[in-house]
């Protein structure tokens, strides 16, 4: 039997951050189901496809092959028909398609085996948006991470910087709140906690606290 964790939250509450050092401190498989639809929205943007064509994404579909790899670092990379994806599926452009693909029934059809799959072979931690609601909702501990915009904005933005991707707070700000909007509105999969999930709200606590509670959560369930 394997050990889920679903870690779901909007845009910037630290779920990714979060979820790589629980694995790295538990011994997890981190899962970062986001960078697969992000690797789709870049696909569709590649392709010049509109990622609100849910017709015309559907037939992108049979031309991609995802798999997630380990780099000898331990870091997580994303092959899209076998390109390391890297930080082109991080921008400000990107993000927004990947919520478009997201919404897509075909899309979400596309990826939710293979997440499965993963999960049911091994100890995961899985992020994302729909986690605990709809990959995994028997999972053992679901947790949804969420912060205020102006904080999530600020940890986005500066996240954008260091990677040299010039931005402003305001535009980080405004596109988070679009794509919080369409992911909880939309019909297929909204981005909501689900009815069992624990709320974190990570505005005042640094990585490692978030980490240690969740950590603690999870070995509370474990000696169940």
């Amino acid at each position: 039997m394997s050990f889920q964790i679903a870690l779901d939250g909007p845009s910037g509450a630290g779920k990714s951050t979060v979820a790589k050092a629980l694995a790295a401190k538990m011994g997890l498989i981190y899962v970062d189901t986001g960078a697969l639809y992000r690797a789709i929205g870049l696909y569709t943007q590649r392709k010049g496809v509109d990622p609100k064509d849910a017709e015309g994404v559907a037939k992108l579909l049979p031309e991609i092959s995802l798999e997630l790899r380990y780099e000898a670092d331990g870091t997580q990379q994303v092959y899209l028909n076998g390109e390391a994806t890297g930080n082109k599926i991080r921008t400000p452009e990107i993000s927004m398609y990947a919520s478009a693909v997201s919404a897509i029934p075909a899309v979400r059809d596309f990826l939710l085996d293979t997440q499965r799959e993963i999960a049911a072979k091994n100890n995961v931690v899985m992020d994302g948006r729909d986690i605990g609601t709809v990959i995994l909702p028997n999972a053992d501990l679901k947790v949804f991470l969420t912060a205020s915009d102006e904080c999530r904005a600020k940890r986005r933005w500066l996240e954008l910087k260091e990677k040299g991707m010039e931005t402003s707070y305001e535009s980080v700000l405004e596109d988070m709140r679009r794509r919080d909007h369409n992911d909880s509105t939309r019909a297929i999969a909204p981005a909501v906690a689900a009815p069992d999930a624990i709320l974190l709200d990570s505005s005042d606590l640094t990585v490692e606290e978030c980490v240690a509670k969740v950590e603690a959560l999870a070995l509370a369930k474990m000696k169940k």
